[in-house]
């Protein structure tokens, strides 16, 4: 079955059959060649580094290192911080890189919502690296089959309070390859617009002027590609309603985060209310956080952004729990070209998959930062599947020194080699205890 280059349709058509689809080619056979410079079974971490890259956002890079020169690469959430992941050193120093559920699920209470799920993605990532590498197998391999040979890629676009501008940056886009579009239609648009706004909530003639972009751009790149829509701001629900209404008129392909994240009540009066599709999940971490939304069917299209969510194994299963529910899987990614081909890993194998963000298409030296795959790395709205093994890229050393945030190239971190208070259940004694007899003595758990 070909990629589906039309996007997912309405509401009528969501479901297995509206999934974008899967490539003709069939996935190539497993290796056999096993790496014989690494030995599995005696293969130990020995440290984790890192660096942050600055950029549109900061990409907080980490490296697993182990005792046979074998390393993994992974990536922390955008906007975090490098010390996510390396708080968790302690945790995973020792072990064999290849035990992956092992050390996810050891981890897995050191995480969280938001960036806090940035420090378990970046291991995630960097132990499926290392084991594609010493299995001679590429990442998606370890997760499920190869369903595609490309990934479809929608891009964060710049605004305009000028709906021709607008319009034209999006034409750009479409001159540009991609086959799925995004548009932000904040409030922000129309607050300086007479009667636009009550309250930060947009009246009946602020959806008016919301509408006439969203029309400018429908006008401009055609009504028979798929278009999404962000930046809302959190609405009320029945403001969310209000306005899904009014826009269902222009077949969008969603309403993303149209109200808080968390409410899956709210987003599930949201579904069954309004036409267009409605969506969520950015911030959230691992399929305890995506079970709400999808056993209740409360969004039509989950959003996990792997970098938040749990990375690759993680959200292969969030898309595989929504896939059973007839909800499909869009990728949010601001991040790397680390993070980015570990998304992609991923993707390739998740059946209900649409598309993937990328943030960076306007940055001249993003695909610098690896080398290893055909470049440019997002070419007419498509990223290759890479057959390497393990993530299939490797750091430009030089591009990312040149574009550092702080000084310091993956320098070794001493000051994370104990376990910190702040990552710990509780802390292991001396403590005082009180015995059968009634005495007070230290003793040690």
């Amino acid at each position: 079955m070909e990629i589906r280059e039309t996007g997912i349709p309405r509401r009528s058509l969501l479901g297995a059959a509206g999934f974008s689809g899967l490539a003709a080619s069939a996935a190539p056979e497993p290796s056999t060649t096993f790496n014989r410079n690494s030995a599995p079974s005696d293969l130990k971490i020995t440290d984790i580094r890192a660096c942050t890259v600055a950029s549109n956002f900061d990409y907080p890079i980490i490296r697993i290192d182990t005792n046979q020169g074998v390393y993994g690469l992974g990536e922390v959430r955008d906007g975090g911080v490098r010390g996510q992941a390396l708080v968790l050193k302690p945790h995973i120093l020792g072990r064999n890189p290849l035990h992956i559920h092992s050390i996810l699920e050891l981890l897995r209470p050191y995480s969280g919502h938001g960036r806090l799920g940035g420090g378990f993605s970046a291991i995630d990532m960097a132990l499926h690296d290392i084991a594609g590498k010493v299995y001679g197998v590429p990442a998606y391999r370890l997760i499920g089959d190869k369903l595609r040979d490309r990934i479809r890629v929608y891009c964060d676009t710049t605004p305009s309070t000028d709906a021709k501008v607008y319009a034209r940056r999006m034409l750009d886009r479409k001159k540009q390859g991609f086959t799925f579009f995004k548009m932000d239609v904040g409030v922000g648009l129309v607050k300086d617009r007479p009667g636009a706004l009550r309250d930060g909530s947009p009246t009946e003639k602020g959806l008016a002027y919301m509408g006439e972009y969203i029309e400018a751009v429908r006008d401009a790149i055609g009504y028979d590609v798929p278009l999404g829509t962000d930046h809302y701001g959190r609405l009320s629900v029945p403001d969310a309603i209000r306005l899904g209404k009014a826009f269902d008129r222009f077949e969008l392909a969603w309403l993303e985060d149209i109200i808080d994240w968390r409410d899956w009540r709210g987003f599930k009066e949201i579904t069954d209310a309004v036409l267009t599709p409605n969506l969520t999940g950015e911030n959230t971490f691992g399929v305890e956080g995506f079970r709400d939304l999808i056993e209740n069917r409360a969004v039509d299209i989950i959003h996990p952004d792997p970098e938040t969510s749990g990375a690759i194994r993680e959200t292969k299963a969030i898309a595989d729990l929504a896939e059973r529910y007839g909800i499909a899987t869009a990728f949010h990614f601001a991040g790397s070209p680390v993070g980015c081909m570990a998304s992609v890993h991923c993707a390739a194998t998740v059946r209900n998959f649409v598309s993937m963000e990328n943030h960076a298409v306007d940055i001249p030296w993003w695909d610098d930062l690896v080398t290893g795959i055909a470049k440019p790395i997002v070419n007419h709205g498509f990223i290759e599947v890479p057959e390497k093994p393990g993530l299939g890229v490797e750091l430009n050393d030089d591009a990312v020194k040149e574009h550092l945030r702080y000084p310091g190239y993956f320098e070794p971190t001493p000051e994370y080699d104990f376990p910190l208070v702040s990552v710990r259940i509780w802390e292991r004694g001396p403590y005082p205890h009180i015995t059968e007899d009634g005495t007070v003595r230290n003793v040690k758990d």
